[in-house]
């Protein structure tokens, strides 16, 4: 995607309704809650956490809303379990998508992601058909306004911190990085007091697609519908919007 598109995407993120912002919220307590049962309610040692801890931040998650979910999560008397499954597919003109979930019982999950994408005319795949299409690597993105550090200075930073790649758009920048380095690099610019509006692993697509606009249109309401999926936490694809 290019950045321009990146940009309005965050945007529109960032300007959703309250109700909108709750349901990201659970979702975001639902990753939360895997992190802490993995590995602990403690950020130091559990680096998993750590990094949930940074996209909830990014996504303007308040901090007691934040705290409160861990010590929820790490109860005695927590007994929520959930999963973390991904299912990939296919979505108009062949449309790479890959939809990463939360669940506590996957048989209604399947059904839920399957039906959205039938609906939508596209269609669910097996495990490893669309993922070859992408790579996991950690993405941080900072809006210019937010920061007095000039552009070779935060790259400079950025790279002497273990970054991949720097990337500068009209609002914003986007540092890239490999998945192993992502939590270091986002601590260091964190020292640095940079604040962020994406913060976290991702599928990156090593190659897009293009749509005529029936077809925009069919993948922006499969996008819409996902999104509106309790179970599902994250959805990447490879459509090049315009």
């Amino acid at each position: 995607m290019s950045g321009h598109s990146k940009w309005a995407n965050i945007q529109a993120k960032k300007g959703k309704t309250d109700a909108a912002r709750g349901k990201v919220f659970t979702k975001l307590g639902r990753e939360l809650l895997i992190a802490v049962k993995q590995g602990g309610p403690d950020p130091a040692g559990n680096s998993k956490l750590k990094d949930v801890i940074a996209k909830c931040k990014a996504a303007n998650m308040p901090n007691d809303t934040i705290n409160n979910a861990i010590k929820k999560a790490s109860g005695a008397g927590n007994n929520d379990n959930y999963e973390e499954i991904t299912y990939e597919g296919y979505g108009p003109n062949g449309v790479a998508i890959i939809v990463e979930a939360a669940t506590d019982n996957k048989n209604r999950t399947a059904a839920d992601i399957r039906h959205v994408f039938d609906k939508a005319g596209g269609n669910l795949g097996t495990t490893g058909c669309v993922s070859y299409m992408f790579n996991k690597k950690g993405v941080i993105v900072i809006e210019k306004a937010s920061t007095q550090k000039d552009e070779e200075e935060l790259m400079m930073l950025a790279l002497d911190a273990g970054a991949e790649d720097f990337a500068s758009d009209e609002e914003i920048y986007e540092i890239t990085t490999d998945p192993s380095d992502f939590s270091s690099v986002r601590e260091k610019l964190e020292e640095e007091g940079l604040t962020f509006l994406e913060a976290e692993v991702q599928m990156v697509p090593t190659t897009t697609v293009a749509l005529d606009e029936k077809g925009a249109e069919k993948m922006e309401r499969l996008l819409e519908r996902l999104d509106e999926l309790d179970d599902v936490s994250n959805v990447y694809h490879n459509w090049e919007e315009a």
